[in-house]
């Protein structure tokens, strides 16, 4: 996970490396309303946490692709 907090924007990239190289990566971001108290934790944790659901939201996707893929075909019975 990096962040990198830029004015009242904080980003976080969340990577993820698979046990067979394949690499995913999210993006999350925090922006500070201009009226607010500016405590950067709170931007860090928004935007490490909207990273980190987008990339378990893509996970799941992927491992559902997957178990389509191998599942085969599907049958009805009547």
């Amino acid at each position: 996970m990096n962040e990198d907090d830029n004015d009242d924007v904080t980003t976080a990239t969340a990577v993820l490396y698979t046990p067979g190289g394949q690499r995913h990566e999210s993006v999350g971001r925090a922006r500070r309303n201009p009226s607010d108290r500016p405590v950067p934790e709170i931007g860090d944790e928004l935007a490490a946490g909207r990273a980190l659901a987008d990339l378990g939201a893509k996970l799941i996707g992927d491992g559902a692709e997957d178990v389509a893929q191998f599942a085969g075909p599907t049958y009805e019975s009547y």
